[in-house]
């Protein structure tokens, strides 16, 4: 980890540069761009998700690693403090705004999402029913661990651990761990 921070702050004012060239370009050749690396775990292909993270995202702080796979939706909406890790195979909906702090762990084939399905209209299939837009925010210093199912309009309080395979869909206090569908209090930490 050290290594890769200081590997990150020394190459930290060419990513400033590449991120606002790569920034003048249409969104949908910056997307074209990500597709093509989704697939990839090496460095450079890191690298170039975050530069593409950085000239797209609402904020987007620094030594950021989004790892293969992971889809991101309505990027100009989210906010990312720094020092985040974000694992294979995860898929974030940002639609409706979504907030991570700094010193976050996301652990693979995690889901954060910012918004729901209604189904009033008994006229329309749920699919084509409207959506309900609601707001995501995680704290500093979260771990969210593998497989776990984050649902929107809640906060996640600062120094949380959620155990893998949870489905939170409620706001979390500080300092606890957390596990269980529907996620719920283990233990304070």
């Amino acid at each position: 980890m050290k290594s890769r921070k200081s590997l990150f702050y020394k190459l930290k004012t060419p990513i400033f540069w590449c991120s606002k060239i790569i920034g003048i370009l249409p969104n949908v050749l910056l997307q074209f761009i990500w597709d093509l690396t989704r697939p990839h775990s090496q460095l450079w292909f890191v690298f170039i998700r975050y530069i593409i993270l950085k000239s797209r995202a609402k904020f987007c702080g620094d030594n950021i690693i989004v790892g293969a796979n992971v889809t991101i939706k309505g990027m100009e909406k989210l906010t990312v403090g720094s020092n985040v890790s974000i694992h294979d195979n995860c898929y974030i909906d940002a639609g409706g705004v979504i907030n991570i702090g700094s010193e976050v762990s996301i652990a693979h084939n995690s889901t954060l999402l910012s918004g729901t399905h209604t189904f009033e209209d008994y006229s329309l299939p749920i699919k084509y029913n409207p959506i309900t837009i609601s707001g995501l925010t995680i704290k500093d210093d979260v771990w969210v661990g593998c497989g776990v199912r984050v649902l929107g309009g809640i906060t996640i309080a600062s120094r949380v651990v959620i155990a893998a395979g949870a489905v939170v869909n409620k706001s979390l206090d500080a300092k606890t761990l957390y596990g269980g569908i529907p996620a719920k209090k283990i233990k304070s930490i």
